[in-house]
């Protein structure tokens, strides 16, 4: 089992920045991608960024030039720089990671894992 544990949110004015981490811990053979996506109130969840085991990053078009992605191999850990944060931003950020788990027949898998989440809320 893989279990990813998220930390950094909090309020914050307008034009504030925040910056989340999760780290991913368990039974791991390779983190394939980690990334974050975000839940509104009465709203869908929606990809924020990923990121794959290299450096390819992906940014939803609502924070690029505002956030950035980077991921820590050696400790199975993905941040989330946030900067000039709005209103528009608060919702609860939630981590995701695909992850391939080894087995105990030698075989192994891959899954996705989420987070339980982190509040941000973003005042004007």
């Amino acid at each position: 089992q893989v279990q990813l544990a998220e930390s950094g949110g909090g309020l914050v004015q307008a034009g504030g920045s925040l910056t989340l981490s999760c780290a991913a811990s368990g039974s791991i053979f390779v983190i394939n991608s980690m990334g974050w996506y975000r839940q509104a109130p009465r709203k869908q969840r929606v990809l924020v960024a990923t990121i794959t085991s290299g450096t390819g990053t992906n940014y939803a078009d609502s924070v690029k030039g505002r956030f950035t992605i980077s991921r820590n191999n050696a400790n199975n850990t993905v941040y989330l720089q946030m900067n000039s944060l709005r209103p528009e931003d608060t919702a609860v950020y939630y981590c995701n990671a695909d992850v391939t788990v080894p087995l105990d027949s030698g075989l192994r898998r891959r899954a996705n894992y989420w987070g339980h989440g982190t509040q941000v809320t973003v005042s004007s």
